[in-house]
């Protein structure tokens, strides 16, 4: 990588791909990992956060259905980061009613248009 890539270059694609189903789960870097984060859930249907703990990264995915995770390149070391995917990779959604309930009111955002507030 160089100061002239731009995280967007990639975490949209792969964020479009997520939410697509062509691929089922991504891994998104930048400085924070915030931008990759904000970047990624612009797109409908993906679902990203910004994880640096194992707790997160495991029930994001369990809870939540995170379906992409966010980490940054510059606060979190390597051997941190292969954990925290590998954490975020092995766990499966719990489907319990509460989250799926839960799901599907944030789902639903996908589809709506903004307002802007008066």
């Amino acid at each position: 990588l160089s100061p002239d890539d731009d995280y967007p270059d990639f975490v949209i694609p792969l964020a479009q791909a997520v939410a697509a189903g062509t691929i089922e789960r991504g891994v998104a870097v930048c400085g924070s990992g915030v931008g990759a984060s904000i970047c990624a859930n612009k797109v409908p249907g993906a679902r990203a956060a910004l994880i640096h703990d194992h707790f997160s990264a495991g029930q994001g995915v369990e809870d939540d259905h995170m379906n992409i995770i966010c980490i940054g390149g510059r606060t979190v070391g390597p051997s941190v980061a292969w954990d925290l995917v590998q954490t975020f990779l092995a766990a499966e959604f719990s489907q319990a009613p509460r989250h799926l309930r839960r799901l599907s009111k944030v789902a639903f955002l996908d589809f709506q248009p903004m307002r802007t507030p008066r």
